[in-house]
């Protein structure tokens, strides 16, 4: 059973990691579903963890659009400085909401997404 679930994890991973890659993001809509449907996570365990995994797989994203100069710097300090802050209240957030509301947050999220991407704005 725990070898099983040692190949999922490595193919969530390799998964996460080539979506994370390509698309300059979007691991963790990857990751979180595959992380409660094929893991077995609770809701809130697997928003913890896939934040986690993708800190290392952006790392080697970033590292590899440095080198392409593809970076646009003034930006990039910009989103972070309000990104800090917004990663702040929705850890906050996450930790208070039920997990239910979590899940169907997370799905409206990732619905408009996708449909802004089709559509456009």
């Amino acid at each position: 059973m725990k070898l099983k679930k040692f190949f999922k994890s490595i193919i969530i991973g390799i998964v996460t990691g080539f979506v994370n890659g390509f698309f300059g993001s979007g691991g963790g809509t990857v990751a979180v579903p595959a992380m409660v449907m094929l893991l077995g996570l609770d809701e809130h365990r697997a928003h913890a963890t896939a934040i986690s995994v993708i800190l290392p797989l952006t790392i080697i994203s970033v590292l590899f659009y440095i080198n392409r100069d593809y970076m646009n710097w003034d930006i990039t300090l910009k989103v972070i400085l309000g990104g800090v802050i917004g990663g702040y209240l929705g850890a906050k957030l996450m930790n208070i909401c039920p997990e239910n509301v979590l899940r169907r947050l997370f799905a409206v999220f990732m619905i408009v997404a996708a449909a802004r991407m089709i559509w456009g704005n």
